[in-house]
C-alpha cells in the first residue's frame, strides 16, 4: 500500500480524492452559511418585482380587466394576492388568505396583533413593508408584503416559504452522497487515466535503466501525440543514440590506444630481440675476425699466401655479418608491419626459371637434377621482390638439405591453381630425410637449424624460413612444409590475376 501511494498513480489518486473532498466541504460551508440568506433574498426580490408590475399595470386598468393577469402572476410565482380599497377587498386570489386576516390591518401599523406575530423585517420604506411571519394556527411560515399602490389601494402579497434549515440539511446529505460517488467514480477514472500516463513513464524508466547498464538496444516508441511525454521520449532516444555512438567511439579510441601501447611494446621487444639476435649471431664472426686480425698483426705467417688467406677469411666473415644484419633488419620490419608491399602483375614462371639459372653452378657441383616443366606464363599479383625471396629461400634450403635417394639428388618445382582461393600453389620438393614432428613447427623460428652440426660454410643463418613466414603472413595466404615418402616439400600460395 505504501508503495502504491509513493507511485505517480497513487499520488494522483490521493490528490483527486483530496480535491473532491475539499470541493464538497466548501460547498457544504457555502450551503450552510449562504443558502438561507440567498433564498430569502430571492423571495424578497420576487415580491418587489410583483408589486412593481401590479402598480404599473393596475393604474390604467379596471380591476376586473386585470384579474386575469393577477391570477396568472399568482399561479406562476405561488403568490396569494389581496387588493383592498379602503376597508373593502376588491380582489383576492385566495379566500382563505383574506379570512385569515379578519380585519386586515393598514399598512401604517408596524405590528399585526390579531393573527400574526412580528418576525424579522426584511424590507421597509414609506409605501412597502416586507416581513417574515408565522401563522399561529398551523405554524406555517410566510413572507408578507404590504404596500400602498399609486392609486391608493393596499396590496398584500403572501408567499409561503419552506423550512430552509431542513432544506440545507437535505442538500448537505445529497452533497455527501455526491462526494462518495465522485470519489468512487473518480478513483476508477483516475486509475484508467494514470495507467495511460504512467505506462509510457515506466517504459522511459526501463529505457533509462538499460542505458545506465550501457544497453542501448531499446528505444521509446513515439505515439505522435506531441505531448510532453512524447517530447521526453524523443529526447531519450536522441540521448541514447548519442551515448551509444560516444561509447562506440570511446571503445574505438581505447582499442587504438591499446594497439598503440601494444605496438610500442612490440617495438621495444623488437629492439631487444634484434640486439639479442645480433649479439648471439655475431659472436662467432667477430671472434674469427679478431683472431685472424691479431695473427696478421703479429706476423704469425710470414708468407704471402697465408696472409692472403687470413685477409680472405676476415673479408668473408665481414660480408656474412653484413648480410646477417641486413636480413635481420628486413625480418624485423616484416614481422612488425613496417614494410609496405608494392604489388603488381608479373610472370611467376619466369621468376622461378631465373632463380634456377642463377644457381646452375651450385647445382652442377652437387650433381643435383632440377625438374620444372611449366613452360607457359602464369601471372600473379604480388610484390615480385618478396615472392622471389620466398622462392629463393625454399630453393636454397632444398639445395642445402638435399640427400641422395635411389642414387640421385632431385629437386622438383611444381605449380597448380587453387580455384576456391583464386591462388597459385608453388611447391618445392627435395630428396632427403624427413623433418621430425618436433622440428616441423620450429623451423619457421629465426636462427633455428634442424642440423646443428652444419659448418658455417654449408649452413645458413637460420633466418630464411623466418623471412618466408613473415612475408606470407603479410599476404595472408597458405604456406607450410610436408614430409613426403622420399623427401620434404615446402609450399606457398600467391594470388592469381
Amino acid at each position: 500500500m505504501r508503495k502504491f501511494f509513493q507511485s505517480v498513480r497513487g499520488k494522483l489518486f490521493l490528490t483527486l480524492c483530496i480535491v473532491i473532498i475539499m470541493i464538497i466541504a466548501f460547498l457544504v460551508i457555502i450551503n450552510n452559511s449562504v443558502l438561507e440568506s440567498f433564498y430569502y433574498y430571492s423571495k424578497k426580490n420576487a415580491s418587489l418585482e410583483a408589486f412593481s408590475y401590479i402598480n404599473e399595470n393596475i393604474e390604467n386598468s379596471e380591476i376586473h380587466d386585470f384579474s386575469l393577469e393577477l391570477e396568472k402572476l399568482s399561479l406562476t410565482n405561488n403568490f396569494d394576492i389581496i387588493i383592498k380599497k379602503g376597508d373593502e377587498i376588491v380582489y383576492a386570489t385566495n379566500k382563505d388568505f383574506s379570512g385569515d386576516f379578519g380585519e386586515i390591518p393598514e399598512v401604517k401599523y408596524d405590528v399585526v396583533y390579531n393573527v400574526f406575530r412580528q418576525e424579522d423585517i426584511m424590507y421597509s420604506n414609506q409605501n412597502i413593508s416586507i416581513r417574515k411571519i408565522q401563522d399561529k394556527k398551523n405554524g406555517l411560515n410566510f413572507i408578507l408584503l404590504m404596500g400602498t399602490l399609486d392609486n391608493g389601494d393596499t396590496l398584500y402579497i403572501r408567499m409561503p416559504i419552506t423550512l430552509i434549515k431542513e432544506s440545507v440539511e437535505i442538500s448537505n446529505k445529497f452533497l455527501y452522497l455526491i462526494a462518495f460517488i465522485a470519489v468512487v467514480l473518480g478513483g476508477i477514472a483516475i486509475t484508467w487515466i494514470t495507467e495511460r500516463f504512467t505506462k509510457p513513464i515506466e517504459e522511459l524508466n526501463d529505457i533509462a535503466n538499460k542505458m545506465a547498464n550501457l544497453d542501448f538496444t531499446k528505444k521509446y516508441r513515439i505515439h505522435d501525440s506531441n505531448d510532453e511525454i512524447d517530447a521526453l521520449g524523443k529526447s531519450i532516444n536522441i540521448l541514447s543514440l548519442k551515448l551509444e555512438n560516444t561509447i562506440k567511439q570511446l571503445k574505438t579510441y581505447n582499442m587504438e590506444l591499446e594497439r598503440d601501447i601494444e605496438e610500442k611494446s612490440k617495438i621495444d621487444e623488437m629492439r631487444k630481440q634484434f640486439i639479442s639476435d645480433v649479439s648471439h649471431e655475431l659472436k662467432t664472426p667477430i671472434a674469427l675476425i679478431q683472431g685472424y686480425s691479431e695473427g696478421l698483426l703479429e706476423n704469425v705467417n710470414t708468407d704471402e699466401e697465408s696472409r692472403k688467406f687470413y685477409a680472405d677469411v676476415i673479408l668473408d666473415e665481414a660480408n656474412k655479418m653484413d648480410q646477417l644484419v641486413k636480413k635481420l633488419l628486413e625480418l624485423m620490419k616484416l614481422e612488425y608491419g613496417e614494410r609496405e608491399f608494392s604489388d603488381s602483375e608479373f610472370d611467376l614462371v619466369e621468376l622461378i626459371q631465373e632463380i634456377i639459372r642463377n644457381s646452375k653452378v651450385m647445382l652442377e657441383e652437387q650433381e643435383i637434377k632440377v625438374k620444372f616443366k611449366v613452360n607457359k606464363p602464369v601471372f600473379v599479383f604480388a610484390d615480385s621482390f618478396y615472392i622471389e625471396q620466398v622462392v629463393r629461400n625454399y630453393f636454397t634450403n632444398a639445395i642445402k638439405n638435399i640427400q641422395k635417394i635411389n642414387g640421385q639428388k632431385r629437386i622438383e618445382i611444381s605449380m597448380r591453381e587453387v580455384k576456391q582461393n583464386h591462388t597459385v600453389k608453388v611447391s618445392v620438393f627435395n630428396t632427403g630425410k624427413p623433418i621430425s614432428e618436433e622440428n616441423l613447427a620450429r623451423i619457421w623460428t629465426r636462427f633455428y637449424k634442424v642440423d646443428q652440426s652444419r659448418n658455417r660454410n654449408s649452413g645458413g643463418t637460420g633466418i630464411g624460413l623466418a623471412l618466408v613466414k613473415a612475408i606470407m603472413n603479410q599476404y595472408g595466404t597458405d604456406f607450410g612444409v610436408i614430409n613426403k615418402k622420399d623427401g620434404v616439400e615446402f609450399y606457398f600460395e600467391v594470388k592469381k590475376t
